[in-house]
């Protein structure tokens, strides 16, 4: 099991198993896992503006046939106003929620629990909720978006400037070197990282003693986490978090690149 996949094990298995009022509802009872238009009509009287975004060919790791962004602006809420929210849609399910601008002070001011604080963020993990106060935004996710670390995720589509261009090549990034000495190679992983952050791990693994976690590397169109696993100093194994929606969008474009796989699993 690798270091992502005991986190998000983690995550779940300590929480109460009792239901609450999900950091969502905020959003005038706007819940996960709703189709875009009910959530559409519960978000019609409580923002300024709102605007769908439809991509025909997604990238959206969630997403296997459609993906929909619902943008939202000046979000009235029970603690305040957000000026920008967007709701990211995966095969007309809701799955992501990034709100910025007056956001963390909306999500924290009534909250009795205490977050973990995982990075530069405050998690209140029974919420699915994600904190930033740096940049002042907040993530709302589901399990599987949680999985491969959307919340290090900025919806570029908030930006009114953004144009939808994006790399989409099918081959595994070039910086990525089996064997490299950490010394000489780590400054290479965050040149090529939006930022990383260092693990010792557990001895689990007999042959890996250190892993670098990087977030934000661009590969098939989409910025991922890598994991990048170094045993007696030099890397020998990377991880590239993937999910279960683009799986077969993946394997068609690394056959195209690489030709038939000469081993698989039933995983």
């Amino acid at each position: 099991m690798n270091l992502n996949e005991r986190f998000t094990s983690l995550l779940f298995l300590i929480l109460p198993i009792v239901i609450f009022a999900q950091a969502e509802t905020i959003f005038n009872d706007v819940r996960l896992n709703e189709s875009l238009e009910t959530v559409k009509e519960k978000l019609k009287s409580i923002s300024e503006s709102s605007n769908v975004i439809s991509i025909d060919n997604p990238s959206f790791p969630l997403a296997k046939d459609k993906e929909e962004h619902l943008i939202c602006t000046n979000i009235k809420t029970e603690n305040g106003t957000i000026e920008k929210v967007v709701f990211t849609f995966a095969d007309d399910k809701l799955h992501y929620i990034e709100a910025r601008r007056n956001s963390v002070q909306i999500f924290d001011v009534k909250r009795k629990d205490t977050a973990r604080i995982h990075l530069d963020y405050k998690v209140y993990l029974k919420d699915k909720l994600f904190l930033n106060k740096k940049k002042d935004i907040v993530w709302i996710m589901s399990r599987e978006a949680m999985h491969i670390n959307l919340y290090t995720w900025e919806n570029p589509y908030l930006n009114s400037n953004y144009t939808g261009n994006f790399s989409i090549s099918r081959r595994i990034p070039k910086f990525l070197k089996m064997g490299a000495n950490i010394q000489d190679f780590k400054s290479e992983l965050e040149a090529n990282s939006a930022f990383t952050d260092t693990e010792k791990l557990d001895g689990s693994d007999p042959n890996a003693q250190l892993q670098i976690n990087c977030y934000g590397v661009d590969y098939l169109g989409f910025p991922r986490k890598v994991e990048a696993r170094f045993g007696e100093g030099k890397l020998n194994v990377v991880w590239i978090l993937t999910a279960k929606g683009e799986e077969d969008r993946i394997r068609k474009a690394l056959i195209a690149q690489y030709g038939n796989p000469i081993f698989t699993n039933k995983d």
